[in-house]
């Protein structure tokens, strides 16, 4: 999903004090590095600020739908009802959902601590900042991910 904002976070490294937006690295600035300094301090920096912001959204859509969840009367008309509880179903999916994105920013988030993330769990490769820059919480590089998705279809079928 791409943001057309632009999202900035502080730079990690021992440069020292600049001005302002020196300090500052953008996703121009990420895009433009070398290979040598992927997933650099700075780069770290950078996406722990990104995930550390979507989980205080998911958090307050968390809230939001628990809110709606407790505060939803029962209706005593039939088809009022029957709606009543299609919302309520589709508030709990939501709420799985939210919380499912919860526990994969959480192991990203563990995964910059441990100086992990970036790379892919299955082959060590670097993920690649494109893909994390569209989904931060990405474990599996683009061949990886490939793989696993024809696996899965393969199993659908």
């Amino acid at each position: 999903m791409a943001n057309a904002k632009k999202k900035t976070a502080p730079r990690a490294d021992a440069a020292g004090a600049k001005g302002a937006n020196d300090d500052l690295l953008t996703e121009e600035r990420i895009r433009a590095m070398s290979d040598d300094e992927y997933m650099n301090e700075a780069q770290l920096a950078f996406f722990r600020l990104r995930l550390m912001e979507q989980r205080q959204e998911v958090l307050e859509r968390e809230r939001e739908i628990r809110e709606r969840l407790n505060h939803r009367e029962s209706a005593a008309d039939p088809v009022d009802r029957a709606a009543t509880e299609e919302e309520r179903w589709l508030d709990l999916r939501l709420r799985d959902r939210e919380s499912k994105l919860l526990r994969k920013i959480d192991a990203a988030l563990e995964g910059i601590r441990n100086k992990e993330y970036g790379y892919c769990e299955q082959t060590g490769e670097p993920i690649g900042i494109p893909r994390l820059l569209a989904r931060p919480t990405a474990t599996l590089c683009i061949d990886a991910k490939d793989t696993s998705e024809q696996i899965q279809a393969q199993y659908r079928d």
